[in-house]
């Protein structure tokens, strides 16, 4: 089963191809791209497939896209709130 998994920095971004053997999960991708060695670790909920936020427990289908999301620095919301008050003022 192929499955690919991504790491998107600010200024760019890391993939890694691999063939793993079916019934395959989250982790075992995460862990088999060697990503965890080179990258900060993770917290909970900071994985997803195809966008859509998984366990790390989660099987696996072929094709899939495991994306390791980083922690947001700053609330959308409260970002678009000051944005909006400050283009009022």
């Amino acid at each position: 089963m192929r499955v690919e998994v991504i790491y998107a920095l600010p200024r760019k971004q890391e993939r890694i191809v691999l063939d793993l053997p079916r019934h395959s999960t989250v982790l075992d991708a995460v862990q088999a791209s060697g990503l965890l060695l080179r990258l900060p670790p993770l917290e909970h909920g900071c994985l997803g497939i195809w966008g859509r936020a998984v366990t790390p427990e989660t099987r696996l289908r072929d094709r899939d896209r495991v994306e390791i999301y980083r922690r947001l620095l700053a609330d959308p919301k409260v970002v678009r709130r000051a944005r909006a008050e400050k283009a009022r003022k």
